[in-house]
């Protein structure tokens, strides 16, 4: 699980502002859904492989750590096989029928979730935390007048995104350890796996609220008590390349507008 880690790097990307870099993806996930035809997916399949080159991230690296968001792909894939009903009909077995809509349809939608896992990995990965959180924070503070804890609610997505690695690596260790005590999480009817799951889930409950109340303790042992009054060690800073961005994204939607009127 790569999602919420940080890579140090001098990239573009990492250069961005993360002021920059969260408004580009707050807006590209009500527009990856004007992918609705072979050249608009063409088009930002493009994007998004050019913005992992951007990145400078390896991309062997990237496919291992997305390799676990590939089944929920598939999945979705599957369920748009199975159940869309229209356009015309290719294959028939038994209650399973594929109509031409839903081979479309699940390759689209698939292809959309693609697009905003890689994009969104791509930010937290060129990202750092503190940064994230301060971006996340800057975006709320208008809502502070009518009583929004901008920081708080900041600080809590900050920090469950930092956790989502600690708890895949928690929840492997787990497995294992299972595992070596005889549970078998792999095999045998769905019932007995499911049987199997708990286990798994209890210590794993158990370790996040842990993980949580060890935060809490340290937070308050450094003199934590919430976001008025506190100042930053690093300030950021927009420069004409995070404005670059916003006229990047501008451009990707007049694009996407475009190609929507082609075939």
């Amino acid at each position: 699980m790569i999602i919420g880690q940080y890579i140090p790097g001098h990239s573009w990307l990492h250069s961005l502002d993360a002021r920059a870099k969260t408004l580009f993806i707050l807006g590209f996930i009500p527009v990856v859904f004007l992918a609705d035809n072979v050249w608009t997916n063409l088009f930002l399949l493009a994007f998004t492989l050019f913005a992992v080159k951007l990145s400078q991230l390896s991309w062997r690296y990237l496919w291992n750590g997305l390799r676990m968001i590939l089944f929920l792909i598939v999945f979705t894939l599957i369920l748009q096989l199975l159940f869309n009903r229209d356009g015309t009909l290719l294959f028939e077995l038994g209650p399973i029928a594929i109509y031409s809509e839903g081979i479309r349809m699940g390759l689209i939608v698939s292809l959309r979730f693609f697009y905003l896992v890689m994009l969104t990995t791509l930010v937290t990965l060129t990202t750092t935390p503190m940064e994230l959180t301060d971006s996340i924070e800057a975006g709320l503070r208008p809502f502070e007048r009518i009583r929004v804890p901008a920081h708080e609610i900041a600080l809590m997505l900050s920090i469950s995104l930092r956790f989502l690695p600690t708890l895949a690596d928690e929840t492997d260790r787990i497995m294992k350890a299972q595992q070596a005590r005889g549970v078998d999480l792999m095999s045998g009817p769905w019932k007995s796996r499911l049987k199997g799951v708990i286990p798994l889930l209890i210590p794993l409950f158990i370790s996040a609220f842990k993980r949580a109340e060890d935060l809490a303790t340290a937070m308050e042992a450094r003199g934590y008590r919430g976001g008025e009054g506190r100042t930053r060690l690093r300030e950021m800073e927009w420069q004409m390349r995070d404005t670059a961005v916003l006229l990047i994204f501008v451009a990707l939607t007049l694009i996407l507008f475009g190609l929507r009127g082609i075939g």
